[in-house]
């Protein structure tokens, strides 16, 4: 095999900023942004918009957002 070719792996934590949610895990990602954990220990933080504690297809709740009429727009321009 040859050396020095897979990535190295760190503890990061991950956080939703829609519902707060938080979760450590490793990753090869980087921030400046750190956190303090639960275990006292200050992990890189990375902000993500959705996770699978916000997901729809994860906890059941749909949300539908109609933005400026948009479903109006479609429908009148596609009804002939």
């Amino acid at each position: 095999m040859k050396a020095d070719i897979h990535p190295n792996y760190k503890p990061v934590v991950f956080q939703d900023v829609s519902s707060d949610f938080a979760f450590l895990t490793k990753s090869t990602m980087t921030s400046k942004e750190t956190i303090k954990w639960e275990d006292g220990e200050e992990y890189p933080l990375i902000k993500v918009e959705i996770s699978s504690h916000s997901h729809p297809f994860f906890t059941g709740k749909q949300k539908i957002v109609d933005t400026a009429g948009r479903v109006d727009k479609f429908r009148r321009r596609y009804a002939k």
